[in-house]
């Protein structure tokens, strides 16, 4: 197997570059370990029906902050991070080109010799959730594991910043059977389902509204019996969430006629629950404008479609 490495001349270019392939952080939606894209949605994308998300604060974040997550690797483990790995750039298989990743850094394996397969790949992470280093998350995982598969290297490394107060880092190392169950699945995904133009099957609400944006008028479908039972169930639950609610609502009525004209109320010293009104604010009085004003409130109305709404019979 061989690899080549693509450095684009702009960040423009480096998008592009990643359109036609199988990126490291689009391969777990592959395999259904992607909590934030399904396999459907990323179908989506590569064969042009969504556009690419476009990059928030979060990611633009995430983006600038990957080099003091690098900086704080280099001083828990004293390895070097090459200079030169920073940056918008790519490795390719050759072979199979749509195999493709853009590691966030590489890194000089420790006594050894400065050679091309003497490096490690550093993966680095901003986070708000805790990372328990003995379980991972999935997704992270088989970022890794791709990138070293395609870029040919034994070790890497993942590193992440929580909350920007928490750092915590964890080696890994090349698995190749699982690379190769990986890639086979990305290779079945981009011949069958984007060059093929076959759609995945949608597995979750976000994938029926996206793809049946609007119901057929009329139209009924006859289900299987675990759908049925399923029907029956949430029947239940919420005849009991109802139940739940309504003691709730009793609970709080008795509790605020306690308060008063008192903000809080206490027991023993210790505050058990506080009750006041917000600051006014002000809002916009859409029913009064289109009563002083109909000609101008008709001009700023815009058609919506509202999204399917759910009711049980």
């Amino acid at each position: 197997m061989g690899t080549i490495t693509i450095r684009p001349k702009s960040h423009a270019d480096w998008l592009t570059e990643r359109k036609s392939g199988i990126g490291s952080s689009e391969v777990a939606s592959i395999i259904g370990l992607n909590p934030w894209q399904t396999p459907y949605q990323l179908w989506r994308v590569k064969t042009g029906v969504d556009a690419p998300t476009e990059e928030n604060f979060a990611m633009r974040a995430g983006h600038y902050l990957e080099e003091a997550v690098a900086q704080f690797w280099h001083d828990e483990t004293q390895r070097e991070v090459i200079k030169q790995s920073a940056g918008d750039w790519l490795v390719r298989d050759t072979e199979r080109p749509f195999l493709q990743a853009s590691p966030d850094r590489t890194y000089w394996l420790p006594n050894m010799t400065r050679a091309n397969e003497n490096k490690g790949i550093l993966e680095c992470k901003t986070t708000q959730m805790p990372v328990d280093a003995d379980d991972l998350p999935k997704h992270w995982f088989c970022q890794v594991q791709y990138q070293l598969g395609i870029a040919g290297y034994e070790h890497g490394s993942l590193a992440w910043l929580t909350c920007g107060r928490e750092f915590g880092y964890k080696d890994i190392d090349f698995v190749p059977e699982f690379y190769e169950w990986l890639t086979a699945k990305v290779e079945q995904f981009w011949r069958k389902n984007v060059l093929g133009n076959k759609e995945p099957e949608p597995i979750n609400t976000k994938d029926i509204l996206l793809k049946y944006n609007r119901h057929v008028d009329g139209k009924t479908v006859e289900v299987a019996q675990e759908v049925f039972e399923a029907v029956n169930s949430l029947k239940e639950v919420k005849k009991h969430a109802k139940e739940l609610e309504e003691a709730q609502a009793k609970l709080e009525e008795q509790i605020k006629l306690a308060f008063g004209d008192a903000e809080g109320i206490t027991y023993e010293g210790t505050t058990l629950a506080t009750w006041k009104a917000p600051k006014p604010s002000q809002r916009f009085d859409a029913k009064a404008l289109q009563a002083d004003c109909p000609s101008l409130y008709e001009k700023y109305l815009v058609p919506t479609q509202s999204s399917r709404r759910f009711l049980l019979k």
